[in-house]
């Protein structure tokens, strides 16, 4: 079985820009956080995990100079469309590299560990496996290719979608790590 690392990491970050017409879209990716931009503390963690490919999708911000050479960076310009949209870019591309399982976590979730990654990916009881702190679900979700066909191409949920409409597919998995992502200035000043 092989299994992609998908870092969704295509919104404008508008809650984070706030009201700032001058605002970068996607810069919240982009901050520098102890001399590193948020999006490389989440990605760090999937390639420590050790998974067949780790795979990035991005769409506002320009990703391309700070994305490592051995992560492969996709482009959603369909952003707008919602996360679903980006989800459905990564799962393609799984597809097409004939993958078995991609696990899904978010390029402002910079406290997942390799551990729940890792967790995620080599659970055995598919198709929808949600990683959950202190019986709370959360990310990275595994998603077996045989379910991908089910996820909305439009709209902001993915795996919750699913979980809601079948939860006879959901398998969960405790992990340890810090599950918030960064949407605010507020949100980025706790995590650093």
């Amino acid at each position: 079985m092989t299994v992609a690392a998908v870092i969704l990491a295509a919104g404008s970050g508008s809650r984070f820009n706030g009201e700032d017409p001058d605002a970068t879209p996607g810069a919240k990716l982009l901050v520098l956080v102890k001399g590193q931009p948020v999006l490389i503390w989440a990605i760090r963690p999937a390639l420590a995990a050790g998974l067949d490919e780790v795979v990035v999708v991005g769409g506002a911000a320009d990703l391309s100079t700070i994305v490592p050479e051995s992560v492969t960076l996709l482009q959603n310009d369909d952003s707008p469309l919602g996360s679903a949209r980006s989800l459905t870019v990564g799962l393609e591309w799984c597809a097409a590299r004939g993958h078995d399982r991609a696990v899904i976590g978010l390029g402002d979730m910079p406290g997942l560990a390799a551990d729940a990654w890792r967790a995620v990916a080599t659970e055995p009881d598919g198709p929808l496996i949600f990683a959950t702190y202190q019986g709370q679900r959360g990310h990275p979700v595994g998603l077996d290719a045989s379910i991908w066909s089910m996820v909305p191409s439009s709209g902001d949920e993915g795996g919750r979608f699913l979980a809601r409409e079948h939860p006879e597919l959901v398998r969960e998995v405790a992990c340890v790590g810090v599950p918030t992502d960064i949407d605010t200035r507020e949100d980025l000043q706790r995590w650093s």
